[in-house]
């Protein structure tokens, strides 16, 4: 241990430490939306990697002055790279309750005047006993109180993760990888995760699952509606962070691909151009002869073997050779690869051509052409002008069915994408969502006020509802239908309900959220008390909707469920699963 001993002090002196930064990634946006700060001894050091680090550090009792040059280190080098993603960085409890913990942390934020708290989140580890909570609050009060965001690191990995989380209330808690790895073929994981996401709901708290290692397990993560996933899956840690994803993590692969898309989202398949391609090894006196033949053609691929190596445009290949005089007799012979640029961006030809989008879009360097695949190989080719016909087709087709109000698609579409979900045997639930005691709030408070309202609905339903698990839809008045694909739906009412509640106090007058709600007429005519506006939903469950043949019956179900649930004082929540109500 002495030579241990003797390593980690030198290294402290001379503050031999190397950053590195692993992504987060928001799985809903497909987007990097921060990094943690991991630290790494000297290369070639036997205190290289951070578990021996640490634990050395430990043992001698150098760990606070190791975590703090650590977390010194990282700000500074994070600060200099200028990202504007959140960095989370790791403070263990014994640290955080330190008497200069406070003081530090200050200190750290007045010397990188480039980084503000607001851009960080602290990341509490769980590998120590923690007991004096009193003191951890008034910690992370001042934490809360510069702007720092809070986490809550490696959940069910050590002591007290549950008290913990509870007494610190965090803005991100981790689930350690442990459940995650092999979750897709267990289900007492599954059955973990998807407790842990309920429980993240009701605290709006944001999950993120550590150590994403396959496929599988980010399709397992995905279908239980884990929005925030990190690990080797997306990236590994690196000294020079990561700047984008690859969209080809977030498609789906071989024959468990799933090709249904909410509303119209087409994917790029429909607008590939499959052209013929040419190999690499191809000289370029054959490419020339190749355009001159084909004189409508204006981009030729090249592939090695089945996968695409690059785009020729006419023009800038003819510029390139006749740029010269004796261009053909220079590069005649040649190998067309020299006369390929930057590989273009390439996209899986189930790729929704919104995703493509927003990729050109934040690559505008690249060539207005790209690559489709299928299962990795070379399938055709697109280009951005049809890419663009295509958006523009969509958005006059979702204006037509969209309500007014809200924007958000009406019954048509909705209708659609539950037909093509049960003819291809998705599993999927229903949501009918209903305001309670509408009508008098609307003739108390006015039709604006009451406009206001069912924004703030469709606001909470969308949120709560990403593309990737699910489609919300505003079919009429107060009434919205929500179609969810994630396994993670009853979740997903829960949060909505309770992100409502929170808000309806905020659209009545103090003297009326005092009362507990308003007098006005009934349909009668008759004066009468009706409480604050709530919201009832009536859920048709997957086992129910796979029964049906098409959304004439889902409709009918969901109506029946709706009115269950409103039978139900308050915000309520009834599910038809052909058995036991669930309020």
């Amino acid at each position: 241990m002495s030579a241990l001993h003797d390593e980690l002090v030198k290294i402290l002196e001379n503050e031999h430490l190397t950053p590195y930064f692993q992504p987060i990634v928001s799985v809903t946006h497909q987007k990097i939306i921060g990094y943690e700060a991991l630290i790494r001894g000297p290369s070639g050091s036997p205190l290289y990697t951070p578990f021996v680090l640490f634990a050395t550090a430990d043992q001698v009792n150098l760990s606070g002055k190791l975590e703090y040059l650590s977390r010194e280190i990282s700000l500074r080098h994070y600060a200099d790279l200028n990202l504007p993603e959140k960095l989370f960085i790791n403070v263990s409890p014994n640290v955080l309750l330190h008497p200069d913990f406070k003081e530090a942390i200050t200190r750290h934020f007045h010397a990188h005047l480039g980084l503000k708290p607001a851009s960080v989140v602290i990341e509490i580890t769980e590998h120590q006993v923690t007991d004096n909570y009193e003191r951890m609050r008034d910690v992370i009060r001042h934490c809360r109180d510069m702007g720092f965001q809070i986490a809550l690191d490696d959940l069910g990995a050590g002591y007290s993760g549950l008290r913990l989380w509870t007494e610190v209330r965090p803005d991100y808690v981790k689930i350690d990888k442990h459940f995650i790895e092999g979750l897709h073929n267990d289900a007492v994981k599954t059955h973990f995760v998807r407790s842990i996401q309920t429980i993240a709901s009701s605290m709006h708290c944001q999950v993120i699952a550590e150590g994403v290692e396959t496929t599988d397990e980010f399709r397992a993560l995905e279908r239980l509606g884990i929005r925030y996933m990190q690990g080797f899956y997306f990236a590994k840690p690196a000294s020079v962070p990561l700047g984008a994803l690859d969209a080809a993590l977030f498609q789906m692969t071989g024959s468990r691909r799933v090709s249904i898309q909410p509303l119209r989202m087409v994917a790029v398949a429909q607008i590939t151009q499959h052209l013929s391609a040419l190999p690499s090894g191809t000289s370029v006196a054959d490419v020339l002869d190749w355009f001159q033949h084909n004189p409508e053609l204006n981009f030729l691929p090249i592939v090695d073997g089945v996968q695409a190596v690059g785009v020729l445009l006419r023009e800038r290949f003819f510029a390139k050779l006749f740029s010269s005089r004796y261009g053909l007799e220079l590069y005649g012979k040649k190998s067309v690869r020299s006369f390929l640029d930057k590989p273009p961006l390439s996209f899986d030809q189930y790729t929704p051509v919104e995703i493509v989008s927003q990729q050109l879009t934040s690559n505008a360097d690249h060539d207005k052409v790209f690559i489709v695949t299928h299962n990795g190989e070379y399938a055709g080719i697109g280009t951005v002008w049809d890419l663009l016909e295509e958006i523009t087709r969509q958005q006059i087709h979702h204006a037509q069915h969209a309500n007014p109000l809200t924007l958000l698609p009406g019954s048509v579409p909705i209708n659609d994408y539950i037909n093509r979900l049960l003819a291809e045997q998705q599993a999927f639930a229903v949501g009918y969502f209903d305001l309670d005691n509408f009508k008098p709030f609307n003739d108390v408070y006015g039709y604006n006020a009451g406009d206001g309202i069912i924004k703030a609905v469709a606001d909470t339903l969308q949120r709560a509802v990403s593309s990737r698990c699910g489609l919300v839809g505003h079919i009429g008045g107060d009434d919205f239908i929500v179609v969810f694909t994630g396994e993670d739906w009853l979740g997903c009412c829960e949060e909505m309900l309770a992100s409502f509640a929170e808000q309806v106090p905020h659209h009545y007058r103090a003297d009326d959220v005092k009362a507990g709600g308003i007098y006005a007429e009934d349909r009668a005519g008759a004066g009468c008390f009706f409480p604050l506006i709530s919201l009832s939903v009536g859920v048709v469950a997957p086992n129910m909707t796979e029964r049906c043949q098409s959304h004439v019956e889902v409709a009918d179900l969901a109506a029946v469920a709706k009115k269950s649930a409103k039978q139900i004082t308050g915000n309520s929540c009834f599910v038809s699963r052909g058995q036991k109500v669930l309020q």
